[in-house]
């Protein structure tokens, strides 16, 4: 008799509950999951036994939660970008200093990943969180990221991950943004007024050494663009300090 998944589906199943997990607010119950998934309980149960086992998942008494195995492979993937512990250092120096959150952004291999913040994690609503970024194109650390890279590989990351509009301000066109990186080019830092979310202003600053393996690092700041029109100065100065350094 076969199993309710097995081969790759199996493989995909379980990866769908690890990121509906993720994603939920809080616990979430096996019924849900069938539900949420498309498919029945027992295939759910089924792949929830290994998941949690090697703990991937935490089974409580409301549902299934992010397993401790979750910080291992958060802490491998910053280890494997450069997050070493000098630059992760910084932020919270940046973030005292400024009163602003800070960020450190990486770029390899086409794709660009938040690696760090100091904005706190029960805050779920703010703008910019850890992950992959798919905003790229209006913040200030994708600008920066994208700003140091070759033409070629800057439009072919365009041409992948597409330049969404996500306000009246987004740079939604390549030679408007070709503009826009000779301008960050220009100055040394790159910033995004309004562009991914309307009430934020982003400033972003590559890092001045660069680790090895194709990868580029960004540090940024964020705040409400209220907040930004009377600081820029003083938030420019002690972002493109911290870069350098």
């Amino acid at each position: 008799m076969a199993s309710p998944a097995s081969g790759p589906q199996s493989v995909d199943r379980a990866l769908e509950i690890l990121d509906a997990v993720a994603d939920a607010p809080g616990p979430v119950g096996a019924k849900a999951l069938a539900r949420q998934l498309g498919c029945s309980l027992s295939t759910v149960y089924h792949l929830l036994g290994p998941l949690t086992t090697r703990g991937h998942l935490l089974r409580t008494g409301e549902g299934y939660a992010p397993g401790p195995r979750a910080v291992a492979l958060h802490r491998s993937f910053q280890r494997h970008l450069g997050l070493g512990p000098q630059l992760a250092e910084v932020l919270p120096r940046l973030r005292r200093a400024t009163g602003a959150q800070a960020y450190v952004t990486a770029y390899r291999d086409g794709r660009i990943v938040m690696l760090d913040s100091t904005v706190p994690v029960t805050d779920s609503e703010h703008p910019f969180v850890p992950g992959p970024e798919s905003r790229a194109h209006a913040t200030a650390h994708g600008k920066a990221l994208l700003a140091a890279l070759p033409r070629t590989a800057r439009r072919r990351y365009l041409a992948e991950h597409g330049m969404a509009r996500f306000t009246d301000r987004t740079i939604t066109a390549a030679d408007r943004f070709e503009a826009e990186v000779e301008r960050v080019r220009g100055r040394g830092y790159a910033v995004s007024v309004g562009e991914a979310d309307p009430a934020y202003t982003c400033l972003a600053a590559t890092l001045a050494v660069q680790s090895s393996q194709g990868v580029v690092h960004a540090l940024s700041l964020s705040l409400p663009t209220t907040d930004f029109r009377r600081r820029h100065g003083e938030l420019r100065a002690a972002l493109v300090r911290a870069a350098g350094s």
